[in-house]
């Protein structure tokens, strides 16, 4: 009898024989009971699978019938008949997140333990779909032939699961952005993965393994690429007893905390392909050994804020090197030497070039035009000067940016540039002319910014009137360079154009009809700044949701324009459009978000319709002829952020309404003829920053809700009304304040003791500072009126509490307050000495105690006050000697002092006691002054008959023996000669 074939037996048969005839297998696999292309068990699996699933899309909808090996993401080995694969990634998408994720989209659920059926899967992908906080399954642990796993941004909650260790076949493991909510893990199982050769645990919370990690990560001998970006890893050891992972050529360790230099043991890495470094804290100098890592294509230590010095000079021996990030550094000096050592490359590859943000210097080197792969070349916000070099037509640059630098010249071979679709030339000094050669070849350019918000204009373009342009532009930003006086011609073909910006461009004229016939389809129009008169251009078409529109500071005038309803930001301030404001501007441009009219001729009163703008944040029509009361529509602006109506004819009381305006950060109300008492409504608007009512006929009591109820005021200015009672002392909690102005009211009652707390006049300001200001500021300094703008108005402290009814003493906390610019305390009934530490305020620039009751002495610490510029302490009972050192030495003007019969010396005709006669005044003409200049001239004449003796008995003394006798004479220069041969003989013996 026949012994029984197993299928073991066949097994190797079937193996050649699929490679020949796979017919044959097909007809073997059939034999033994499997049904085609898949096996009963595994068939049952994957329903499970799908079971446990929700699928509001029907992605799995083709999990039907017998045959598993056509499902939808399966894929059976063609040998086994076996499932050997699962791909149920979301194919909308990326796998950086990017898609457009829509709900429904997504595989959701749980992973049934059935998939453990699945004996023979080595391929299992679950990414970028959302489980919805579930954790791994653990018996993913257990899936022993798994080559490769990706789990990546779906969603999973809780831990990375310790049994996925076991996976000792692993090569591809990819769990990054896979948890729905941050918890602490750990990298305990990662050494049991010997077989791995990629693993990506990206925005995964490793600080649990932050001590230990690379150790971890260091006895994977086989891994090539290594992703560990984002994961709170914060150590970063910087060395290493023994290099595991030499076959590394992937590292990406990107932002984590690190506070260190860069460790020695990166440079045993010498495969490294790709190196990621950035958002971190690394610091000290970029090392030479990145000389060792020839193999490098990308080089990514951007955002690394301590890494300081110059550029390695081994940089430029990467001649591999395809992508250098080195931008938001604190990298300086020059690039000479690591350019041109780049540029030394036989075959330099470098296509992306990035210096942004650092503190490099120097001249752009020449060598730059070898660099003949470069694409894009960033090296904005740096000191960069000279001009772009003229190598730079060589290239086939696709970007160019150079922004914020001290740049000057544009050389006519930039023109050359045919690839060229963005350039970045803003923030710079460039000077000189734009002709049609810098221009000539630029057929790929699709944004231009030449934006410089300095006004003084260097740049000029003559380009003549006929030419035509090779390009098409989408961007244009010309800001402070000559185009005028007529508006550009060249851009006659230019209807590709959505951004239009051509300020201060010393434009005349009006706007010509071929540019608006052109049928462009805008986003911006910006032709602020120049000279244009005319009809404004309301015909041209908008179609962004976010269109903005300035004819600011022009010659326009009629009546004030309508726009478009999907215009949102309309800048027609400082023109001379007059007439009132269109009753329906509000229902016709109800999309408006920032209006801005000030400066105009306009009249009439406020219009109601300006309440449907509902998204409204700025709101300025200052300076008009506007008149009647303050409408009451505020209930629906919500949004608004800045409210200034200053400089009008408004009447009556603010509106009790304000209180809805939750958002006002700025509420400017000076120069009209408001009255009545402050609504006190008005504390709902916590968020002020500036409140500036000065110069109205407000009267009553300053209430004391402003302090508890607007804590972030900066700026309080309640000048020229009629407020009376004393001045809350809740004031003093105003930390920020640092303008007050509460000057020419008739306030009484003494000035807080707590004055001093007022920590805003004591602080120096931070970058931050300077974004919190809008609008102007009228304060009074240095004896006279001075309108601060927005952009100087973070570094101004001032404190006028002048012309009010105030008594009592200074208080001696006031002296507490060193940044404080400006102190008026002018015309009260102050009495009292002056603070004797008064001379802490060294910024002091202006003080006015002038018209008190003050007395005492002027306190010696006034000399410190070393910037004081303005000072008036006429008509109080002050008595004793003026000081006379420092700044005090220029005070020469007698009415600075009088009024004070008590005080003496200069500049006053009195003298003090004990002085037997009266010391010139710099300017004094009085009698003293032709005894001083006889005494003057006398010493004079003593100084120059003194030094003309001495040179006649020196000269004569010494040259006047070698004149008259010839024997002295030849002795003389015998011994100079004799001297000098003996100095000859030695220098020569020391150098033999």
């Amino acid at each position: 009898m026949a012994r029984k074939i197993s299928f073991i037996e066949l097994l190797p048969l079937l193996v050649l024989s699929g490679l020949l005839f796979p017919g044959t297998v097909k007809f073997a696999l059939s034999t033994w009971g499997i049904a085609s292309g898949c096996f009963a068990s595994e068939r049952e699996a994957l329903a499970k699978l799908k079971g446990g699933f929700t699928d509001p899309l029907g992605r799995l909808a083709s999990w039907v019938g017998k045959d598993c090996c056509k499902w939808r993401g399966i894929v059976c080995s063609n040998l086994t008949g076996r499932v050997v694969e699962i791909n149920l990634h979301n194919p909308y998408v990326g796998d950086d997140l990017s898609g457009d994720l829509k709900p429904g989209q997504a595989l959701g659920g749980e992973i049934s333990p059935s998939l453990l059926d699945v004996k023979e899967l080595n391929y299992l992908d679950l990414s970028m779909n959302n489980f919805e906080g579930t954790k791994i399954p653990r018996f993913i642990g257990s899936l022993k032939q798994l080559r490769y796993l990706n789990l990546s941004g779906a969603s999973f909650g809780g831990l990375i699961p310790p049994s996925l260790g076991n996976l000792s076949r692993l090569q591809y493991l990819d769990l990054s952005n896979c948890f729905a909510k941050t918890s602490q893990n750990d990298l305990l199982w990662l050494p049991g993965l010997s077989s791995l050769r990629y693993l990506n645990l990206g925005a995964v919370d490793l600080s649990k393994a932050a001590d230990y990690w690379l150790r971890a990560i260091n006895s994977l001998p086989s891994l090539t690429e290594l992703r560990l970006p984002n994961c709170f890893l914060s150590k970063l050891p910087l060395s290493l007893p023994f290099i595991n992972v030499t076959s590394l050529e992937v590292l990406d360790l990107s932002n984590n905390n690190f506070n260190s230099t860069s460790p020695r043991w990166l440079f045993n890495l010498t495969r490294l392909v790709c190196l990621d470094l950035n958002s971190n804290n690394l610091g000290g100098e970029l090392p030479d050994e990145f000389a060792n890592l020839a193999s490098l294509q990308e080089l990514d230590m951007s955002q690394n804020s301590y890494l300081e010095g110059r550029l390695p000079k081994s940089l430029g021996s990467l001649c591999d090197l395809r992508v250098l990030m080195l931008s938001l550094n604190g990298i300086t000096g020059e690039i000479t030497d690591s350019i041109d050592g780049l540029a030394r490359c036989n075959d330099s590859k470098l296509e992306n070039l990035n210096l942004w943000d650092n503190g490099l210097s120097g001249n752009l080197p020449d060598s730059l035009g070898k660099l003949k792969r470069l694409r894009y070349l960033q090296f904005g916000q740096n000191s960069f000067q000279g001009s772009i070099p003229q190598s730079i037509g060589n290239l086939s640059l696709k970007e160019l940016s150079v922004t914020h630098n001290r740049m000057s010249g544009i050389p006519e071979s930039f023109g050359q540039l045919s690839t060229l679709a963005a350039a970045d030339l803003s923030e710079n000094l460039w000077e000189g002319v734009v002709t049609e050669r810098h221009l000539a070849n630029l057929s790929s350019l699709e944004d231009l910014d030449l934006n410089k918000a300095s006004p003084n204009i260097s740049l000029a373009f003559k380009i003549a009137p006929g030419w035509i342009p090779p390009f098409k532009l989408r961007y244009l930003n010309i800001r402070s360079c000559q185009l005028g006086p007529e508006f550009p011609t060249w851009l006659r073909n230019q209807n590709n154009l959505k951004t239009v910006v051509l300020n201060n461009a010393n434009i005349s004229g009006t706007i010509p009809n071929w540019f608006l016939q052109m049928n462009l389809q805008l986003d911006e129009l910006d032709v602020a700044y120049n000279r244009l008169t005319g009809e404004p251009p309301t015909s041209l078409l908008f179609i962004d949701d976010q269109s903005n529109v300035d004819l600011g500071s022009n010659l326009y005038e009629g009546p004030l324009p309508i726009w478009s309803s999907n215009v949102t930001s309309l800048y027609l301030g400082d023109n001379r459009f007059s007439g009132p404001i269109p009753p329906n501007i509000g229902e016709l441009m109800p999309g408006l978000t920032d209006l801005d009219i000030c400066r105009n001729g306009l009249n009439g009163t406020i219009p109601l319709s300006i309440g449907n703008m509902t998204n409204l944040t700025t709101l300025v029509i200052s300076n008009n002829y506007l008149s009647g009361e303050i409408p009451r529509f505020w209930s629906n602006l919500s949004l608004l952020w800045i409210l200034d109506m200053s400089n009008n004819s408004l009447s009556g009381p603010i509106p009790s309404e304000v209180g809805f305006l939750s958002s006002l950060r700025f509420f400017i109300l000076s120069d009209n003829n408001l009255s009545g008492k402050l609504p006190s409504s008005l504390r709902n608007c916590s968020s002020l920053d500036s409140l500036d009512l000065g110069e109205n006929n407000f009267s009553g009591n300053i209430p004391a809700w402003i302090a508890g109820s607007i804590p972030s005021l900066l700026i309080l200015s309640l000048r020229s009304n009629s407020f009376t009672g004393e001045i809350p002392s809740q004031t003093c909690r105003l930390s920020n304040l640092h303008i007050v102005d509460l000057s020419h009211n008739s306030l009484t009652g003494s000035i807080p003791q707590c004055i001093g707390n007022l920590t805003g006049m004591k602080l120096e300001p931070t970058d931050a500072d300077t974004v919190r200001y809008e609008g102007l500021l009228t304060l009074v300094a240095k004896g006279r009126f001075i309108q601060y703008g927005q952009s100087i108005l973070y570094l101004v402290n001032s404190l006028d509490l002048s012309d009010n009814r105030l008594s009592g003493e200074i208080p001696e906390g006031l002296t507490s307050l060193v940044r404080l610019g400006t102190l008026n305390l002018s015309m009260n009934h102050l009495t009292g000495k002056i603070p004797i530490h008064i001379g802490n305020l060294e910024w002091l620039e202006t003080l006015d105690l002038s018209s008190n009751n003050l007395s005492g002495p002027i306190p010696p610490s006034m000399t410190n006050l070393t910037k004081l510029n303005h000072l008036n302490l006429s008509y109080n009972d002050f008595s004793g000697k003026i000081p006379t050192a420092n700044q005090f030495q220029t005070f020469n003007d007698p009415s600075i002092y009088e009024g004070n019969v008590g005080l003496c010396g200069i500049p006053l005709p009195e003298l003090c006691p004990g002085d037997e006669k009266q010391p010139e005044s710099p300017d004094d003409g009085g009698g003293n002054s032709e005894s001083k200049d006889g005494d003057d001239d006398l010493d004079y004449f003593w100084l120059f008959l003194s030094i003309g003796l001495g040179f006649f008995v020196g000269f004569w003394g010494v040259c006047g023996p070698l004149i008259v006798r010839k024997s002295w004479r030849e002795a003389y220069y015998g011994f100079a000669d004799r001297m000098k041969n003996k100095l000859v003989a030695l220098v020569a013996s020391q150098a033999g």
